[in-house]
């Protein structure tokens, strides 16, 4: 069986993401959907919080699973029996960043494959960044983000 897992900070999920998701679920028997909880970083959306809105925006979907991590993912890779992670390539930029990652994974473990796909044709100006600063600014997002992200973020940003 072929698990792929499919990282990041998820804050929040958008419909680039849940794009990918879909389509990675038609390349692999199972997709985890590996949310960084990372201390570093000052979300929006608390880890608990993504993970919900993940849930509530993929449920469509039967071959995936939702967890969060906290190590590196070539280790949180290996306890899932996975060795590919699936990285979302928007721009040159995002490639840029993207390959040093995939050679040091590569490196930290032989085995291990970085599989990268595009989004769909108009999903590639989306970024989870671009969506909290819009939301923000009393911006409209919606036809950027599932539906249960939409009221989450008129919620949390009403406060």
């Amino acid at each position: 069986m072929k698990t792929v897992i499919y990282p990041g900070t998820f804050d929040p999920i958008h419909l680039g993401h849940v794009n990918l998701v879909e389509r990675a679920t038609r390349l692999f028997d199972k997709v985890v959907i590996a949310i960084a909880d990372n201390q570093k970083k000052q979300p929006l959306f608390t880890l608990d919080e993504r993970i919900a809105l993940c849930q509530q925006s993929l449920d469509h979907l039967d071959n995936i699973e939702i967890c969060s991590f906290n190590n590196l993912i070539v280790d949180f890779a290996r306890s899932k029996n996975s060795n590919i992670v699936l990285r979302g390539i928007r721009t040159s930029t995002d490639f840029a960043y993207e390959l040093p990652m995939a050679n040091m994974n590569r490196a930290m473990s032989s085995e291990f494959e970085t599989v990268f796909l595009t989004p769909a044709e108009g999903l590639s100006s989306i970024s989870s960044s671009l969506i909290r600063e819009i939301s923000a600014m009393n911006g409209e997002v919606e036809q950027f983000v599932p539906t249960a992200v939409y009221a989450a973020l008129k919620a949390k940003l009403a406060t």
